[in-house]
């Protein structure tokens, strides 16, 4: 019986967590801790409100009382950290949130787990702190870190912060990098849902620039069984690269959400490229499947059937959350 401390769980990725990791480990105990800023939606994790083996508590990640006290109220073995400011756009009008969330708060998480003994600290990173990739070329755990933005900025000075306190102190530190995650629950900024909520209501849908940028695209239950595999398996002080080997342009992800909505492409208005747009981002993720037997399993046009799906079944969601973030 293991008692995690997901941090950031009330968001996309990190709920989705939860709801796996819930369903597979009924034994064990998840305490979600989130500071629900606007992209934390407590409608999210509703269903496991109730169960005796789940707790929520709201905390900032770089408050280290707050932190300090629930370690040692619930007796954590391992952590999964999620808690992450993450988009972009906003990371180029307000970077600064960014270093206090990313940075601040990571390093405060990493110090107050080191003093409560945790067993095992999972660091959930992003692809994005490797640059951007030409036409050719792939992304690997040794490839160096060459953040564009921000946003990828403070996720490589909080991976830094990780890899100092294994190589320091021998804390049992894992880093994960994954691909653009996409799935029910993602809060409407981000491209997938974007397109999807904005071509239901027949809203022109914006592309940067001529729409050729080319992501890897990760359905995030394959995520969080690539992270169960790294809670598991995974060897402390190592990096796993995580990756949905679909790579795609922004343009063709466009098309494909707008033909299975039977939407028309005259929809698409293209407008000017934001500061900083990484060309091409691709994951190699042979280390994560040769040593601890993971895989990707959804293949991309199930997950954006599933995810169109999930949208279209659940608009009171999706615009109470867009609300709260100051959309529509």
């Amino acid at each position: 019986m293991r008692t995690l401390l997901v941090t950031g769980g009330m968001g996309f990725i990190g709920s989705n967590f939860i709801r796996y990791w819930l369903q597979r480990y009924p034994a064990d105990r998840v305490v979600n801790y989130d500071l629900l800023t606007y992209a934390g939606q407590p409608a999210n994790m509703a269903e496991a409100a109730g169960l005796p083996n789940y707790r929520f508590v709201r905390g900032d990640v770089a408050d280290a009382d707050a932190v300090r006290r629930v370690l040692d109220e619930e007796t954590v073995d391992t952590v999964v950290h999620f808690a992450a400011e993450s988009h972009v756009d906003r990371s180029i009008a307000d970077p600064q949130a960014f270093v206090r969330t990313n940075v601040l708060g990571t390093g405060c998480l990493l110090e107050e787990a080191r003093r409560a003994g945790v067993s095992r600290f999972v660091h959930i990173s992003t692809d994005e702190v490797y640059g951007a990739l030409g036409d050719e070329g792939i992304f690997t755990e040794t490839t160096p870190l060459a953040p564009n933005s921000p946003y990828s900025a403070s996720k490589a000075g909080s991976d830094l912060l990780a890899r100092a306190y294994f190589e320091t102190y021998g804390f049992p530190v894992i880093t994960t990098r994954c691909s653009n995650n996409y799935g029910p629950y993602q809060y409407p900024e981000k491209l997938i849902p974007t397109i999807i909520t904005r071509a239901m209501r027949d809203e022109p849908i914006p592309v940067y620039g001529d729409g050729l940028h080319v992501r890897d695209w990760l359905y995030v239950e394959d995520h969080c069984a690539a992270i169960d595999r790294v809670v598991h398996q995974g060897s402390p002080g190592e990096v796993y690269n995580i990756g949905g080997l679909n790579e795609r342009t922004n343009l063709d992800i466009v098309r494909a959400i707008l033909a299975e909505l039977g939407k028309p492409e005259s929809l698409i208005r293209f407008v000017p490229d934001r500061l900083g747009h990484d060309r091409r981002y691709a994951i190699d993720p042979a280390k994560i499947a040769s040593r601890l037997g993971w895989q990707p399993q959804v293949p991309l046009e199930e997950g954006l059937k599933r995810t169109v799906a999930w949208y279209a079944a659940n608009e009171a969601w999706w615009r109470e959350a867009a609300k709260r973030g100051g959309g529509v």
